[in-house]
């Protein structure tokens, strides 16, 4: 009867926590926003940010010169620490066919972090700071690195959320050229 009552209990547990995490606002919010995220063949979700301690602002959304990749991260990220490298040596390799936009995701970091992460990495593309997470929430980035691929028309090309090594980045950028 004790084994029977625990059973009981453990399984009603599990049922309230499921409903709860799938109902309050906020929790359960990577299924949700995973299903709904900006995907190949839609147009980029459109912002504008600032650059981190600047006044130049960089915008997204719509036609360009030049492909664009798009790379969401956070300063107390380990796998954003590790792409780093390879985002800089590809960004160097292909800047006068590319862009590359580093977008802080400062409403889940903090500005002093990602200061210091600039500094120790040195990033030599535009680091955008979204404090207030609305370009962070338009493309529904729940785990960092998140980066999109985005071509000259405006719309995503790919949605990246792993870490890739260099010569897969090298052969995505090559069919975005």
């Amino acid at each position: 009867m004790k084994k029977r009552n625990a059973l009981i209990l453990l399984g009603t547990i599990v049922a309230v926590i499921a409903v709860v995490v799938w109902q309050w606002p906020g929790a359960g919010q990577e299924a949700r926003s995973a299903a709904s995220a900006p995907r190949e063949g839609q147009a980029a979700p459109a912002f504008s940010l600032p650059v981190l301690d600047g006044e130049r602002v960089y915008s997204v959304g719509g036609q360009r010169d030049k492909p664009l990749i798009v790379n969401f991260w956070a300063s107390w990220c380990g796998p954003c620490e590790k792409e780093m490298p390879e985002l800089k040596a590809l960004y160097e390799k292909y800047k006068d066919r590319i862009d590359l936009y580093a977008v802080n995701a400062t409403k889940y970091d903090t500005l002093r972090g990602a200061r210091d992460f600039v500094r120790e990495m040195e990033p030599p593309f535009p680091v955008l700071t979204d404090e207030d997470g609305k370009a962070t929430d338009a493309y529904k980035v729940v785990a960092f690195p998140v980066s999109f691929i985005i071509g000259r028309d405006g719309v995503i090309l790919e949605r990246i959320e792993r870490l890739i090594g260099l010569e897969e980045w090298e052969q995505k950028i090559q069919a975005a050229l």
